[in-house]
């Protein structure tokens, strides 16, 4: 169905690119993801998987570098732009969106570095892949420690008792790693590269991490199985193990944990908003089918549209659906605008839209009744989908709590303290 975008500033190329990212999400992303969906983990990355075709061609689209400015090659979209790509894409797939956004993750820290050298050898490189051949993956997570990367502010996130699993040491020119990241890390079985938290200063627990572009064909580097989910089937995730892993010193470019804060900062700020952007879509899709749906349906004599506790439901998605679409685009529009960023109003985006999210999925499937638990529906994938948002990049308690460490640790906020990117 066609949907009304309520915001008028949009212009003529705002609105080609929307068409042409739904378009994408429509006949590329859908089927992708429902063919992906049905196969178990291992065929979805086998050599004949449609993963491959469909990342052929996100690639060849650009998608895979949405938020990348056109110095280093990415699209150079405005950030009200790509946040109209990245809620088109969330409607077609929020499986196959954060697996192009994990794909970019160490060519992100190479952006993130400023380093020419990285710039050169990752950056570039990723943002001019035209074959999908060049896949990154977010290595955060420890099988011991979810969000524990995110304890900034407690009492243990300092302690050196608590330790990451993760570890490296130098040894003159070269980093060396040892440890496991756990099975969440999404696009890891495809990866040829990672973006890698790892703790380098002992005495200082989590808040002694640094941050390392690891390419996973170095000797000592290996992948688990990829694991069955939920939700989100068609993105596959495994863990990675390092094994005296050497890197040379200058992959590692967050080398002093000193910046870890700020680091984790510009994370927060950048990752949160575009799964928020994802989710907006999300909410969208399942807003839309149960609208259409209550136009065909007929129940008690009447077409559900006609039922009054059906138009109070649909109204309540409609709102959410409105409500997440202005947060995300504020957060973007901001976000993607200034530096440092501010991470508060990215969690803000991400914990609402996942949440309503949810709930509009939760309410399609009511309006479906038992039909919106089969198959035949997309109501029951865009269910588990959503579900599974809740824990994306954090859980939504744990954001939460970090959303509030950031308001009361850099209260107040001072147009003076920010500077825009050009």
């Amino acid at each position: 169905m066609d949907y009304l975008d309520i915001d008028l500033t949009l212009n003529d190329e705002d609105i080609a690119i929307q068409q042409n990212a739904h378009k994408f999400a429509e006949e590329v992303m859908r089927p992708a993801a429902k063919k992906l969906g049905q196969l178990t983990p291992e065929e979805a990355i086998a050599d004949d998987s449609p993963l491959w075709s469909f990342l052929k061609t996100a690639y060849e689209l650009g998608y895979h570098k949405v938020i990348f400015p056109e110095e280093v090659g990415g699209m150079g979209l405005t950030p009200l732009q790509q946040a109209i790509v990245m809620e088109e894409m969330g409607w077609g797939s929020n499986g196959l969106c954060i697996q192009l956004g994990a794909a970019g993750a160490a060519a992100l820290g190479g952006l993130m570095s400023m380093n020419p050298v990285l710039l050169e050898e990752f950056t570039i490189p990723f943002c001019n892949c035209t074959d999908g051949s060049i896949r990154g993956c977010w290595a955060v997570t420890e099988p011991d420690h979810g969000s524990d990367t995110l304890g900034f502010g407690e009492p243990f996130f300092t302690s050196p008792e608590v330790r990451p699993s993760c570890r490296a040491k130098r040894d003159g020119k070269e980093w060396v790693i040892n440890g496991q990241k756990s099975a969440w890390i999404s696009g890891a079985p495809v990866a040829t590269h990672c973006l890698a938290h790892i703790q380098i200063d002992p005495s200082r627990g989590f808040a002694g991490i640094g941050a390392a572009i690891v390419p996973l064909d170095l000797p000592g580097c290996s992948k688990g199985k990829p694991h069955e989910m939920l939700g989100m089937r068609e993105l596959n995730q495994c863990e990675l193990y390092f094994d005296d892993v050497r890197i040379p010193a200058h992959y590692m470019f967050l080398d002093n944990a000193d910046y870890y804060f700020p680091f984790g900062q510009q994370i927060l700020a950048g990752f949160n908003m575009t799964v928020a952007c994802y989710a907006t879509g999300l909410a969208r899709a399942a807003f839309e089918e149960a609208f259409s749906y209550c136009q065909q349906r007929v129940q008690g004599g009447n077409l559900l549209r006609e039922h009054y506790s059906i138009k109070v439901k649909i109204f309540e998605m409609f709102s959410r659906v409105e409500a997440c679409r202005a947060l995300t685009r504020r957060a973007v529009q901001l976000n993607g605008s200034i530096f440092p960023g501010f991470p508060e109003y990215s969690i803000a985006a991400k914990t609402m839209a996942t949440e309503m999210a949810f709930q509009n999925a939760h309410d399609a499937i009511s309006i479906f009744g038992a039909s919106g638990l089969s198959k035949e529906y997309i109501t029951e994938k865009l269910f588990r989908d959503a579900r599974e948002n809740l824990v994306a990049d954090g859980t939504t308690e744990t954001l939460r709590k970090v959303g509030g460490h950031f308001l009361f640790e850099t209260y107040p906020r001072s147009r003076g303290s920010m500077q825009r990117m050009r």
